[in-house]
């Protein structure tokens, strides 16, 4: 379960290093425009876009979408502010509040969200709330990250406690859906009384490798996007345990461009039917 207080100290404090690090969600959130480049609902679009962080995918939509109504939704203080700065007075509205905590009352049109879903700690709550939320003809298209992202520390994690004969439960961090899990959790969320058609709903992954020229530097670029682990519960503190996952990461994953680090990149997109096919 993620630590939700952690989580928005962390993002606040790295608020100002973000867009220096984050190279993987950045083109996350440029597939996620593009899948919208066909949405045709007239100026008077109502867009709700959940984890703006610092504002670069919301730049995005107010770029592609001028005349809509756009609110801005963030955990943390410190990536609203950023955001402020980035769109620069233009018309969005920004409200610091939790998903999982706050009422949705208005219909929207288009609901978007990036990199930002593995940090909820009840997805299919979530998007059942927001399906009820979404217009008829609407869509809901989000990323998030699959469990085989980061597949190169959990390996070196679990290398490290059969290494030392440690016995215990804990991980580098929060554990990810797979491409599967994602799917069906998804259509269980956005069905109703009826199947969901298939052209109005797709699961797609990309996989991004990132190459660093120490572990040390992987670990980093971590942490200055506030994304280090943010479970509720004690992790193995032992310096000589993580100079063994640094070994074994190392070892095992340097080739001739760097030490490697996979993302699992997944893209989930669906739309409302606007006839009586979906019920809510």
């Amino acid at each position: 379960m993620i630590d939700k207080k952690l989580l928005k100290k962390r993002f606040s404090q790295r608020a100002e290093t973000y867009d220096n690090y984050a190279i993987v969600q950045k083109k996350m959130a440029q597939k996620l425009i593009n899948k919208l480049s066909s949405f045709t609902h007239g100026d008077s679009l109502n867009i709700l876009e959940i984890g703006c962080g610092t504002g670069y995918l919301t730049n995005l939509i107010f770029t592609n979408f001028p005349h809509a109504q756009i609110t801005a939704v963030d955990l943390a203080p410190g990536m609203i502010d950023i955001a402020r700065k980035r769109l620069n007075g233009k018309d969005v509205t920004f409200l610091c509040e939790d998903i999982e905590d706050i009422e949705l009352q208005e219909g929207y049109d288009i609901i978007i969200s990036n990199a930002t879903f593995q940090w909820l700690n009840n997805l299919p709550l979530v998007l059942t709330k927001l399906r009820k939320a979404l217009n008829k003809g609407g869509v809901i298209t989000f990323s998030t990250f699959g469990n085989l992202t980061f597949r190169e520390l959990h390996s070196s994690y679990e290398n490290a406690k059969q290494k030392l004969n440690l016995r215990m439960e804990t991980a580098p961090g929060q554990s990810f859906f797979s491409m599967v899990e994602l799917s069906n959790v998804s259509k269980g969320a956005f069905s109703t009384k009826h199947k969901i058609p298939s052209e109005n709903f797709q699961v797609e992954q990309d996989i991004q490798i990132e190459y660093f020229q120490t572990v040390h530097e992987f670990f980093t670029a971590i942490k200055k996007i506030g994304a280090n682990n943010s479970n509720v519960g004690k992790s193995c503190q032992k310096p000589s345990f993580f100079k063994e996952v640094i070994k074994q990461y190392d070892n095992n994953y340097r080739d001739e461009h760097g030490v490697r680090a996979t993302y699992q990149c997944l893209f989930v997109t669906y739309k409302k039917s606007e006839g009586n096919l979906e019920i809510v």
